[in-house]
């Protein structure tokens, strides 16, 4: 059960004492608090979990300072959909708004390699408008003796850079509590020129110990990738992790599953699923193409295998694309062969459009026929 507070509710007032005091002496029942700091006001809400059947929606209603409650009927999820839904769908980070009725494209370097070619990069997405990218610092391979990257060495000119060319935001891959350390420390140091978008890779979907770390700190907005060998539902669990430790701000991101059956993309498009988790969660979700596909071939009418997938997705309803970008692919340290090309950008950017405006027509179209109905 959700209890909603009136906005801008004093935790220090006798009626929201008086609120605490009653739900914390309920029999069986533990109480979770959540707050959302906004720039024009402050939103708690009180989960309470555990044996909730007994609770009647009046008696929890009638409580001071209480706006609405919400039963749960399924299985408990901070981050899940629920009956008479109406809470937030989105939130702001560093000037950007994530949501589920937006859409944001972030192309960028799969890994840091050199400034030359990050600085390359940020020039030709601020040519093209773009305020997001993704650079991955840390990169877990299942080769040990592969690149893994230039770790917390690189992060100050990546930083500088990004300001320098008006990047706002920086999805960036973390396999490790310290690398949100030396993140902080790296953008404390250059001046914060730029935000970072803390990254949960496919393969520590289910490190639930960084998970709980991560959802502990509140500064970043999180991506969290499904796991590549587990089913939707675990890892949806997964994001609820970070979000029962406090930080809601999460992303889910699609990237394809790992099976012969994908055979012979890199992975089994499972860019279906965009509106299930939505319908499932109020998270954004984001598809990864270029981690789907694994190349860059070409059908028999001239679009990339990436660029029919991330249409897919993004007609289906996709809040967020991350595309592997290159200056030159060839001397890419990771997943070179995958990534697209510079002047290849502004055509991947028009054709994302495209089926962005195709979603919108679609969304229309449906809400015309509800009403006539």
């Amino acid at each position: 059960m959700i209890v909603i507070l009136k906005p801008n509710t004093d935790r220090n007032s006798d009626e929201y004492r008086q609120l605490m005091n009653t739900l914390e002496n309920l029999p069986n029942i533990k109480v979770r608090l959540h707050e959302e700091v906004g720039t024009q006001q402050t939103l708690t809400e009180l989960y309470l979990v555990g044996d909730t059947a007994a609770l009647t929606l009046e008696e929890i209603q009638n409580l001071p300072t209480v706006e609405r409650v919400v039963r749960i009927s399924q299985e408990y999820r901070v981050l899940g959909r629920h009956k008479d839904e109406s809470r937030p769908t989105h939130f702001e980070y560093n000037g950007v708004r994530f949501g589920q009725d937006n859409l944001n494209v972030f192309a960028g370097l799969c890994a840091v390699d050199n400034p030359e070619h990050v600085e390359i990069m940020m020039r030709a997405l601020q040519e093209h408008g773009q305020l997001c990218t993704r650079m991955g610092a840390y990169k877990p391979r299942t080769n040990p003796y592969s690149f893994q990257g230039h770790g917390k060495d690189c992060l100050p000119y990546v930083f500088e850079l990004a300001g320098k060319y008006g990047i706002k935001v920086i999805a960036m891959e973390i396999t490790h509590e310290q690398h949100i350390v030396e993140i902080q420390d790296a953008l404390k140091s250059t001046g914060d020129p730029t935000g970072v978008l803390l990254q949960i890779g496919t393969r520590n979907t289910q490190n639930f110990e960084l998970l709980k770390a991560v959802g502990r700190q509140k500064q970043f907005p999180v991506l969290i990738k499904r796991g590549f060998g587990i089913t939707l539902e675990e890892s949806l669990n997964a994001a609820e992790y970070l979000a029962s430790e406090g930080n809601r701000n999460v992303i889910f991101a699609l990237r394809g599953m790992k099976t012969n059956m994908g055979d012979p993309h890199r992975n089994f498009v499972d860019f279906s699923h965009v509106p299930v988790v939505k319908r499932l969660t109020r998270m954004p979700v984001c598809i990864d193409p270029s981690h789907s596909v694994g190349s860059r071939e070409q059908a028999p009418d001239g679009l990339l295998d990436v660029m029919h997938v991330t249409a897919q997705g993004v007609i289906a309803g996709a809040n967020m694309v991350l595309a592997d970008f290159h200056p030159v692919p060839e001397k890419a340290l990771v997943d070179g062969p995958q990534a697209l090309l510079l002047k290849e950008l502004p055509y991947f950017l028009e054709d994302i459009r495209i089926a962005r405006e195709a979603y919108e027509k679609r969304v229309a179209l449906a809400k015309d026929f509800h009403q006539k109905k």
